[in-house]
């Protein structure tokens, strides 16, 4: 059995997170005093009616739920007060094999419509086989479609006194308000590299693992902050070690993690100077390295929170990383926050981060642009000088070389209504509208120019295929029609064509 399922946490005390465990004893320990002693914990008046348990994968919340079930229908405690599940009754071994008749484990996905819904609420009804409680545990609740949610919430408002829902999801926010109005909520928090490292020593004193504390620590770096995941990290470097002690070095040997430092610095240089090329070659050697890609996308997001936080003041860091702008810094972190994500599904695993280069380089072809408008440029095409805005270049042009005006919107109808100022100011306009929708698509834009405007229609011309089908996404169509129809007042048609 692999690692992560032999070593599931059977009790409250199993469970690594230390908020989970105090809040989870706090609920279930609330004695109802009577008569000045304490209730028995098997009367069902002492439990919630129902749970809502939150967070991301990984993190135990299925698992915990099972507990739950363990220590309200166990008969084998060693005093009325104690909550821990003894683990050896047949309510608790029951519950462990998946065997016991009174707690059901529902999964939301496969069974979200509002005919499974109706025929769990009818057997709930039912009073339990063998249990003091019966315990429904739905899994991934927020797949119910609104009409099963609503089923539900009426079996939540006036629930039978021996049934009690234990509902887990990692989306909280598609979960109604009123389901989880009626639901002692627990927040599963991503894992501490501590609470990790807890977790993998259960794992390392059980296998009979020969492993540093400073392998585990590396190992917890990896895991994402999820404890199934490091389980799954540490059982794989298991089977590579081969019986030989699991080190530090032997983690990052088998991650390529030694140089990432060097590799990370440089990257984030190449980024400041907008040098695609020298970026694109360092990817290469990430993935001939077998680098994780994934990883490696974390460390720069990291970076950039940590440049961040200085730049804003709240905290002094010495970081050797370039001295980026606040508005540069949120740029890239939306870029690279998409690419972590796109890594996912992706075909080739570096394509997610070359593609957000190519988004951030593109700045530089816009930087051009403008001071070819400008006039301004030495023999060997580097930029000379920066001007203060696209305002200021065009104004110049207009005044002093209005032959550019053809050449830089490529045609002659692109003057009938407006002057060569206009559409600049009017081309500017509406990047700087676009950013707070999204800025990558303003960064898109900066490459591109305008072709032709009549007042009706806008045509912008980009340079680059992935440019021009980026622009031309339904999504992406609506937020640039819906601004140019801010800006102008009146509904603008807008296409986009490819620099022949």
């Amino acid at each position: 059995m692999v690692f992560y399922r032999k070593y599931r946490p059977q009790k409250i005390d199993d469970l690594d997170s230390e908020e989970i465990r105090n809040n989870l004893r706090m609920v279930l320990q609330r004695g109802v005093l009577t008569k000045g002693k304490q209730q028995d914990i098997k009367n069902p008046s002492y439990f919630p009616h129902a749970f809502l348990f939150t967070g991301p994968k990984g993190l135990g919340k299925t698992s915990t739920a099972r507990i739950v079930a363990k220590v309200i229908n166990c008969t084998g405690r060693s005093s009325k007060t104690d909550i821990e599940p003894c683990g050896k009754c047949e309510q608790c071994i029951s519950t462990i094999n998946g065997t016991n008749m009174d707690v059901m484990e529902i999964d939301g996905a496969s069974n979200r419509g509002i005919d499974e819904i109706r025929d769990l609420r009818d057997k709930i009804r039912l009073a339990p086989f063998k249990a003091s409680m019966k315990v429904y545990i739905i899994d991934e609740v927020h797949m119910l479609t609104t009409e099963a949610f609503n089923a539900l919430l009426k079996t939540l408002e006036e629930p039978p006194a021996h049934v009690v829902f234990i509902l887990c999801t990692t989306e909280p926010h598609k979960v109604p308000a009123t389901i989880v109005s009626r639901c002692v909520l627990l927040r599963f928090k991503i894992a501490t590299e501590d609470e990790l490292v807890r977790s993998f020593e259960r794992i390392v004193k059980g296998e009979k693992i020969s492993a540093d504390k400073d392998a585990l620590y590396a190992v917890a770096k990896l895991s994402d902050g999820s404890f199934r995941d490091g389980a799954k990290i540490l059982e794989e470097l298991n089977l590579l070690a081969n019986g030989k002690k699991i080190t530090k070095e032997f983690v990052e040997k088998k991650y390529n993690l030694t140089n990432i430092n060097k590799e990370l610095a440089d990257f984030l240089i190449f980024l400041k100077e907008k040098d695609s090329r020298k970026a694109f070659k360092l990817i290469a050697g990430l993935v001939e390295d077998g680098t994780d890609l994934k990883y490696f996308l974390e460390q720069i997001i990291n970076n950039l929170h940590l440049l961040l936080l200085k730049k804003a003041g709240i905290e002094e860091i010495n970081s050797k990383s370039p001295d980026f702008e606040l508005d540069e810094i949120k740029a890239l972190v939306d870029l690279f926050s998409k690419a972590y994500l796109d890594t996912k599904y992706a075909v080739l695993p570096q394509l997610p981060l070359e593609l957000a280069v190519v988004e951030w380089s593109s700045e530089t072809a816009f930087s051009q642009q403008s001071h070819i408008l400008d006039g301004t440029r030495s023999d060997n095409n580097d930029i000379q000088s920066q001007p203060r805005s696209l305002n200021e270049s065009l104004s110049k042009n207009l005044n002093n070389k209005p032959s550019f005006q053809k050449a830089a919107f490529n045609s002659p109808q692109s003057g009938l209504s407006h002057d060569f100022k206009e559409l600049g100011e009017l081309f500017e306009e509406l990047i700087e509208k676009v950013k707070p929708y999204n800025h990558s698509v303003a960064g898109v834009l900066r490459g591109c120019v305008i072709k032709s405007y009549d007042g009706q229609k806008l045509e912008i011309e980009a340079r680059y295929k992935f440019h021009k089908e980026k622009l031309e996404e339904n999504k992406t169509m609506q937020i640039l029609e819906n601004i140019m129809a801010e800006i102008s007042g009146k509904k603008v048609i807008i296409s986009v064509v490819l620099k022949s």
